[in-house]
């Protein structure tokens, strides 16, 4: 078996479903458990992204509406009102152990134009090197293309934004927490005998096959959205992992490269 190697930079995406309940107020529980683990990995000497979903969802409570927005103008609105309140309680509690974090959004030409591409990854190494810890969403503000289409060729659900986020970083291992333990031959929600998946060389036909839709009206991402994010960061040589955002300190056991959720293991060494 392949020895596990040294994680000196982890890029965290934690869901909509992992970070409100299920009213779609904040999981303060949840986020302040998240900056205590994330803050413990930097100081044993982890660099540390983290990508955050949640501004229309947060939105839509704080401006007390009774579900969602359909309309387009007011999704990017509410997403306004609600990143601006997500990062006031992540700048807290991340304070509370002495971290200092930075806000960074993206939209898909970002990422996509190599001049912009080069300005950010720039970016991300002098925020790293400075002990900032940077939390990346994608500009809902702006960008029509996660929550409208999905259909932008670069950007579209933040699973596949942190995958390019990890790869741009340069990072070892990418996890994305979810509400799900990890990725399962059926869809455990409709099949209690569905068995977890532990290790993915590949992302095959087969596996693809399995992943259903989306998953909660909190957020626009499902198991395919990971899968997709999966391709992206093998391709890169970055392993990366699923696993249930309930747990936050399975973090050090994941890092360590312990049996947690489901890993895809990038093949190194080869082309």
């Amino acid at each position: 078996m392949e020895k596990q190697r040294e994680i000196r930079r982890v890029v965290v995406k934690v869901g909509t479903s992992t970070l409100t309940r299920e009213m779609g107020s904040l999981n303060l529980h949840n986020m302040e458990h998240l900056a205590r683990v994330l803050s413990d990995l930097q100081g044993m000497g982890c660099q540390v992204v983290l990508v955050s979903s949640g501004a229309i969802g947060i939105g839509t409570k704080k401006l007390r509406l009774p579900e969602r927005p359909s309309e387009l103008r007011m999704k990017q609105a509410t997403a306004a009102v609600g990143q601006c309140m997500m990062m006031h309680v992540y700048d807290k509690f991340f304070s509370e152990y002495n971290r200092t974090v930075a806000q960074i959004l993206l939209t898909g030409e970002d990422v996509d134009a190599p001049v912009r591409s080069e300005h950010l990854h720039n970016t991300f190494e002098a925020l790293l090197e400075l002990g900032v810890i940077p939390i990346v969403n994608e500009n809902d503000s702006v960008s029509s293309a996660e929550i409208e289409t999905g259909q932008c060729k670069v950007l579209g659900d933040n699973d596949t934004l942190s995958a390019i986020v990890a790869r741009l970083c340069g990072a070892e291992l990418l996890v994305l927490f979810s509400d799900i333990d990890g990725l399962y031959d059926a869809d455990p929600r409709t099949h209690p005998d569905a068995k977890l998946i532990h290790h993915v060389e590949a992302v095959t036909p087969e596996l693809e096959a399995m992943a259903g839709g989306a998953g909660t009206w909190r957020g626009t991402g499902g198991m395919a959205t990971k899968l997709h994010a999966a391709r992206l960061a093998l391709e890169a040589g970055i392993d990366m992992v699923i696993a249930n955002g309930s747990r936050m300190e399975a973090l050090y056991d994941i890092v360590d490269g312990k049996d947690v959720g489901t890993r895809f293991s990038a093949r190194r060494g080869q082309g």
